[in-house]
Formats: C-alpha cells, structure tokens, sequence
C-alpha cells in the first residue's frame, strides 16, 4: 500500500486510499501538473511482475480511455513508474447504486427508471465505441452528489472485434448479474450488458437480486435455467411497461432480448411518459420448450468460473473523513477466467426440452383422467372437457390471495375464505396507509397447505422523528446520526473558519418533523477561504488619469477620488493613496487617492470691497422690500424727529407691556448694529408713517 505523500512520475500526489479490489488498490491523489484531485487505480504489488496481470491491468485502460461521455467515469492518463503500473481516472464525489439501494431499501418507479436510462446511455457509449462492459452491476454505478449516474469500472471489457467466443482471456462478473451465456462460457455480446442491467433494474424497483443461493455456482444455475421472480408479486403498483421492460431484458436467450441497447433507451423513455400503455414488443417463443438441461461439462464450466469470483464484491475502506470527498467512491471488480465452453449446448438443450415436453405431457393426460373419471366425466375425446387450474389442487392445498393495501377485517375475510389463518404484526412504512397491510409473509398466487398462519403486517404510517441538530459536529458523526434516522443526506461545502469538515450549517432546523427517506442538506467547512494579493503600486505624483491604469496592471481597481487644495503640488496629481505603496492588498479591492486642485486664489483687497457692498446692499432690499406708494419717503414728517431714524417697516407690531416694550426696544437696538443701521430712539408703531 502507497503511502501519503507519496509522489508517483513526480506529478501525482497519494493522499489516502479509498478502495481495494482484486487486484488494484484506489487512491485520491492531487494533480500537481493541472491542479486538481484524480483517483489513481494501482496495480498491487504482487501482480505487478505477472505478464497476464499487466496485461489485463492495461486492457482496462485501453477499453476505458477512448471513451467520453457523461455517464462514463473519464480516464485521464495511463502510466507506468518504477515497476508500477497505474491509471488515473475521475474522482467522482458520491455513492455507489448498491449502497444507494441498500439505504432506501427498493427505489422509486420513476427514480428506477431514470437511473437506468443512464447506464444505458453510457453502455450505448461503449457499445459504438465496440467495448462490453460485461461487469454491469450496481456496484459499478456511481452516482453523484448532483444526481449525476457514471459507469465505472471497465476491468474485464475488452473489445468486440476481438475474438470474443474464445473463452481462454475471457472473465466474469458478478455472478448476481451475470448473463447465461457469461455463466456457461458462450458467446458474449452487447445483449449480455443488456442482460445485466436488466437484473440491476429490478434489484432497484424490488430492493432485491432476482436470484439468491448458497453458492455462486447455485445462483449461476439459476440464471441458466430459472425465470426471474414475478416482478408484479413484489412490486403490485409496477406499469405494464416497466414489468414488460425488465422481462424483455432479462430473457434466457439472447436472441429474445433487446438486439441494441438504444431500443431499450427509446422504451425506458417513453415508460416515463406512457407507464401504462402496453407498448413493449417481446419476441415470439418458438417450440422448444423453456426448460433447460445442463450437461456435466458445462456444470464443471460453472464451478471453475464461479470459484474465481465468489461473492464479488469490492472492499471499501471507509477511512479518514477528514477531507470534502470523504465519501467519494471508487470501486473497481476484477475478475478471472472461465477455463472452458460447450459449443454443443444449444443442441443439448433442444433434446432436453422435447424429452421434457413429452413428459409433461403425459403427466397431463394422466391427471386429466383421474379428475374426469372423480367427477363422473366421460373421457371420450367426444366430449369437451375444460380443466381449470384451481382444480388440480387437492383439499390440502389452497392459493394464497393478495392482501397488500387491504384493512384487518378485508384481509382476515380474504385468507379465510381460502382456508388460511390469520397472524398480525405491525410497522412503520412510508407508502401504505396507516391501518392498511403492507406486507405478507406468503406471496400472493402461491400454493400452500391450508390451515397455515399467513402474517400480515399491519401498516403503522411513516416513522416520524424530531430532527436533530447536528451543527458544530464533524461530519462522520453528522452523518451517522443522521443516517441513523434514515435521511438521505446532501453534503455541501463553504468556506468558513470553523474548523474542516465541521458541519456549519444544515437545511432543516430542530422544530421540524423529519421522516425515512426525506432529503437533509449539511455544509461543512472548506477552512478559511485563501485569497491571493498583489503589491499596491506607488501613486503619489501620478497624473490622476494614469491612476487608474497603474492599478489595473497590478490587479487593483480606483476607489474614492478626494480633492484638494494644495499650494505645492500640481492641479491634477496624486498627494496621497490610503493604501500605502508596497503593501499587499486582496486582488480585485480598491485604491482611494487624493487629488490636488491646485492653488486656492486670494481675491484683492478691491475685489473684497466690491464684494462687501453687493451683500450689504442685497441685505438692504431684503429688509426693506418695496416701499409705500403713497409716501415720499424722502420727504420726513413734521411731526418726526428724524434726526432719530425710526426703525424700518415691518418691523412688527409692538408689545403693549411697557417691559416688554424695552426689551423690544434693546433687540431693535441690537439688530441696528449687525444690521448697520445708524442708532437712536426709534418711534413707537403708532408715528410710523402711513
């Protein structure tokens, strides 16, 4: 195993590891040549010095690097360092299918779907480009943050021009999505991707592999002979289009199957518009029967194969979560060789089904017989006889009727009709009415001995919780608590100067109800956000017009212009800048300067005068407006004083209170010296002149 720090062709940095497979270990790394972080795919150790190893460690890179598309994980580079073969992909930050299903327990029709128009676009992408898969599975499905579905994981994908019926370089997957003829060492196609993705699309609707046993050499048979679980069983509300779809998929022989992945496109599409409409074309079952005989060949074919890939699944180390990517996984599966193939299995098969057929027939006509001859039925060929099925049940035996969605009473009636008891239990689920059955433990059409204990479980309504705050935590544990609650969490990222990888803020707050499955947004902290600077330059004495292009070159802009008088520095030049010159300032900020207006001018003592006597005088119309036009003014009364000037006009009536009239008095007195008029005793209102 790398160690951080470590540095492989002096360019990529290992950071942690993320995964181990087979025979690669995954890293995160940091490109240091572009800037940016890479998951890096290493071939272990002890592989690196096996031809047959390396040379299946770069067919992966070969089949993967020519393709680009965005539901393909993008392999970057390819490489070998000192004995150490590589390559470097795309860090995806997100979840892989597997873990998504395992958490919601089965998805969405319409989420299924969706999903699966992925993946096939990014299979269609392969398939042009003449690549298969041939590992399609939900661990090889990664999905993002953003919702975002990539394939990953082209470890035994090799070319289609190549000779693919030569089973000695060929390898298996997974062996719950394996395809029949992937199973037996046949010939390999585009309809085996097909095939697989049509298992992974029910393990989505039905949260289950369609075949479970205690081998893989068991479930491998099972994909040869069996026809997958009746999907409507396990998911009642499923479309017409949707059920037909996964069938179609799913078809022991590939001939049966879509032929091209972008009919299966076109029908996932069109299912999300027209669920309901019975649209799916399935290819026409010839004469030869369904069941399947397997020689011994082959069944010695199978264990090899099986015993190479046993269980399959990749190890993913969960690691340090000290880092924004955390929970980014990049899961790889690599897988080994079928030894051997049958080529004469197509013709074992035909005499076995026609071998079968006549057995079952005879069974037939043998219990026809015995049915007729018990009901007192003649069994002359002249006679139409119709057989239905519930009557091949003898009195121990009964169906088992749907009772999903109905009330207590409703489904006690039901079961009972049928000859069955009845056994309750209760739970929480997120789809069926409270009071409702949501779950049975016998499937609806099946055959069971009567008298027997059917459990239905009786639905509780959604589980609902008080949602916790998790704010100042780190983000494993945030993250296991909210888990545990089964919330399907969001991670985002800010800068903050909380501490990284602490939660700072989370979308729903500690006075809402929360239920399983509904959707939860955390933001952690990146750290304090790093912000570049640059060196402010030396403005004082700048003309103000070269200001601004002095700052711009140096990634600043121009604030605020102050102006100024000043008596040494020229009109138009810098005295001062706010930002001291040579200090570093954040890109982008601003620059205040101050600007000179030149000299202040002193006006002359005659302008000064000039200036004094145009206010004196626009003082003077002020206060005395227009004058009477029915006195002259110029000529004084005989009975005034005038040597004493009387105070001017609308001056206001005066007080009649001797005190207050001296005080009148004194403020007249007072506003002739502002004012510049002449002092003396001015006569009281009644003299003015009329």
């Amino acid at each position: 195993m790398l160690k951080s720090g470590t540095f492989i062709s002096d360019r990529y940095e290992i950071l942690e590891r993320v995964g181990s497979g087979g025979m690669a270990d995954v890293y995160k790394a940091k490109c240091h040549k572009l800037n940016r972080f890479v998951a890096i795919k290493v071939l272990k150790q002890d592989y690196s010095e096996d031809k047959s190893f390396v040379a299946k460690f770069k067919n992966e890179a070969q089949s993967a690097a020519g393709l680009s598309h965005p539901n393909i994980v993008n392999v970057y580079d390819v490489g070998e360092d000192n004995g150490l073969y590589y390559i470097v992909m795309e860090l995806i930050e997100g979840i892989t299918l597997k873990q998504y299903i395992e958490r919601k327990g089965r998805l969405t029709i319409k989420e299924s779907v969706s999903i699966a128009i992925q993946v096939a676009q990014g299979i269609e992408a392969a398939h042009n480009n003449h690549i298969i898969h041939r590992d399609i599975k939900p661990q090889n499905i990664i999905i993002s943050k953003e919702g975002k579905v990539k394939v990953t994981d082209f470890g035994i994908a090799r070319a289609t021009t190549a000779n693919t019926n030569t089973i000695n370089s060929n390898a298996v997957g997974s062996v719950h999505y394996i395809s029949p003829e992937q199973a037996r060492g046949g010939y390999i196609d585009e309809k085996s991707d097909i095939y697989s993705l049509g298992i992974t699309l029910f393990e989505m609707l039905a949260g289950r592999v369609p075949f479970e046993g205690d081998s893989t050499v068991t479930i491998a048979l099972q994909h040869i002979q069996n026809d997958i679980p009746n999907l409507k069983a396990l998911v009642p509300d499923i479309p017409i289009s949707v059920e037909k779809i996964v069938y179609k998929c799913t078809q022991k022989k590939a001939d049966r199957r879509y032929l091209k992945i972008n009919s299966l496109i076109a029908d996932l599409k069109r299912s999300l518009v027209t669920p309901d409409e019975d649209f799916v074309v399935l290819s026409t079952v010839g004469n030869d029967g369904t069941t399947i005989v397997i020689s011994d060949d082959e069944i010695s074919t199978i264990k090899k194969a099986s015993a190479l890939t046993d269980d399959d699944i990749d190890t993913i180390q969960s690691g340090d979560t000290n880092d924004e990517l955390s929970k980014t996984q990049i899961l790889e599966n690599e897988n080994d060789d079928i030894d051997a193939v049958n080529p004469k299995f197509d013709k074992i098969i035909a005499v076995g089904s026609i071998a079968v057929g006549i057995i079952i027939l005879i069974f037939l006509i043998v219990l026809v017989s015995k049915i007729m001859k018990n009901f007192g039925i003649n069994t002359s060929m002249n006679n139409s006889v119709t057989v239905k099925t519930e009557e091949t049940l003898d009195d121990m035996h009964t169906y088992v009727p749907n009772v999903i969605g109905l009330t207590e009473n409703e489904a006690m009636e039901k079961l009972n009709e049928n000859g069955l008891g009845v056994a309750y239990e209760y739970d929480f689920d997120e789809t069926i009415e409270k009071g409702l059955v949501c779950k049975q433990s016998e499937l609806a059409d099946t055959v069971v001995e009567k008298h027997i204990q059917v459990v239905i479980t009786l639905s509780k309504g959604p589980e609902v919780h008080d949602m916790i705050d998790v704010v100042g935590q780190d983000l494993t544990t945030a993250m296991q608590k909210l888990e545990a609650l089964e919330l399907n969490v969001t991670v985002e990222y800010d800068f903050s100067p909380s501490e990284v990888n602490k939660v700072i803020a989370q979308s729903k707050s500690t006075r809402v109800d929360v239920r399983k499955g509904d959707e939860v947004t955390i933001t952690c902290s990146r750290g304090p956000e790093y912000k570049a600077t640059t060196t402010v330059p030396s403005l004082v004495g700048a003309k103000q017009k070269d200001v601004s292009g002095k700052l711009s070159g140096a990634g600043l802009k121009l604030g605020k212009v102050i102006e100024v008088y000043s008596d040494t520095v020229k009109k138009d030049r810098v005295i001062a800048q706010l930002a001291k010159s040579g200090s570093q300032q954040p890109l982008g900020s601003s620059v205040d300067i101050v600007v000179s207006l030149g000299k202040k001018e002193i006006p002359t003592e005659t302008e000064t005068q000039e200036q004094t006597e145009t206010q004196q005088e626009s003082q003077s119309d002020q206060n005395w407006g227009e004058q009477p036009s029915d006195q002259n003014w110029g000529e004084q009364p005989s009975d005034q004083n005038w040597g004493e000037q009387t105070t001017p006009p609308n001056q206001g009536e005066q007080p009649s209170d001797p005190n207050q009239q001296d005080q009148q008095n004194q403020q007249n007195q007072q506003n002739q010296q502002n004012q510049g008029w002449p002092q003396g005793n001015w006569p009281q209102q009644g003299n003015w002149p009329h």
